[in-house]
């Protein structure tokens, strides 16, 4: 629902126009593909998307094997070092020492009694911190993120970080960006023409109700008419609680009466 995508390949065609063909950006799709058409169940899902792996194959193979240089633009936990299983720590066991990972702030520093309480009052905006021996790398990953919500195979949830998290932010990232306060960050509004693209949000709908699906179903598109509304009036973003998972769970529990059933 992001007009990030729309906005992002005009822009690199455009700068191409004025660049030498030797000197002209590529765009390289990390994740694999999917034939959505062959997807019945988020089970389905899990069996050809390994994000990472991909991630790591296609950096390996198109950027540094070959000596180039790259911006990868990911979630940050797609970038952590030491991350067992992130993109960048596949490839750092061959080509360890050239990633430089950027991590923004997530939800430190939010919620402030007053702005001018912040510690970042001072900094020049923007900024680039490194985390290497500093407080702010001194942290832990709990004071940015919070832990993910994780159901296993038997149902259980978990929420705690994985053990090769558990370090400082040091350990896992290089520099963190800061933008201004964190509690002045505004909401990316949907544009219109997605909005208003029925088809394509019946697709997504369709995606997020197969099941199995970890997260519960936004509803109908009225429902999801709504919430873009909702969410229009309210142009400072606010760092949303973690969800409830007793319908994550209770969709496990249905999948695997469905699965233990005789056919």
């Amino acid at each position: 629902m992001s007009g990030f995508f729309e906005q992002f390949f005009p822009l690199v065609r455009a700068m191409n126009e004025k660049l030498a063909a030797e000197k002209r950006l590529r765009v390289l799709a990390g994740d694999p593909p999917i034939d959505w058409d062959q997807v019945k169940s988020f089970q389905d899902i899990l069996k050809v998307v390994h994000r990472d792996a991909s991630i790591a194959s296609v950096m390996e193979k198109e950027v540094l094997a070959k000596h180039r240089n790259a911006l990868m633009l990911f979630g940050a936990f797609h970038l952590m070092h030491g991350a067992d299983g992130s993109a960048v720590s596949i490839y750092e066991k061959d080509y360890p020492n050239l990633t430089f990972v950027i991590s923004d702030l997530g939800f430190f520093d939010t919620e402030l009694p007053a702005l001018s309480s912040s510690p970042f009052v001072t900094w020049p905006i923007p900024s680039l911190a490194r985390a290497k021996d500093t407080w702010l790398g001194g942290f832990d990953l709990g004071h940015f993120l919070p832990p993910p919500t994780l159901i296993d195979k038997d149902c259980n949830v978990h929420t705690d970080f994985s053990k090769e998290l558990q370090k400082p932010m040091a350990d896992l990232v290089d520099a963190f960006l800061y933008l201004g306060p964190q509690d002045l960050r505004l909401v990316e509004q949907i544009p219109a023409d997605i909005a208003l693209d029925v088809d394509y949000r019946m697709e997504l709908r369709r995606r997020e109700t197969l099941p199995g699906f970890p997260a519960p179903p936004i509803g109908t598109l009225k429902d999801s008419d709504q919430q873009i509304v909702n969410g229009a009036e309210h142009a400072l973003l606010k760092i949303p609680k973690p969800p409830d998972p007793k319908s994550a769970v209770q969709s496990c529990l249905d999948l695997k009466n469905r699965s233990s059933k005789p056919q």
